[in-house]
């Protein structure tokens, strides 16, 4: 069975794949380091834009 990795991951995923929590996300996200997404109401992070962030953590 062939998987990917999805391209969006919501909030609540995002947390899990980065072992934060919600509250230092949208720190992440008011701060601009971490860009997302809005589909409908719901807030989304693109994988993409998850690695960006967490390479940024490595350079920071």
């Amino acid at each position: 069975m062939h998987t990917t990795p999805p391209a969006l991951m919501s909030i609540q995923a995002f947390c899990a794949w980065a072992g934060i929590g919600r509250t230092k996300v949208y720190e992440e996200i008011e701060a601009g380091r971490l860009s997302t997404v809005k589909v409908g109401r719901r807030r989304l992070v693109p994988m993409q834009q998850a690695q960006l962030w967490l390479e940024g953590l490595a350079d920071g």
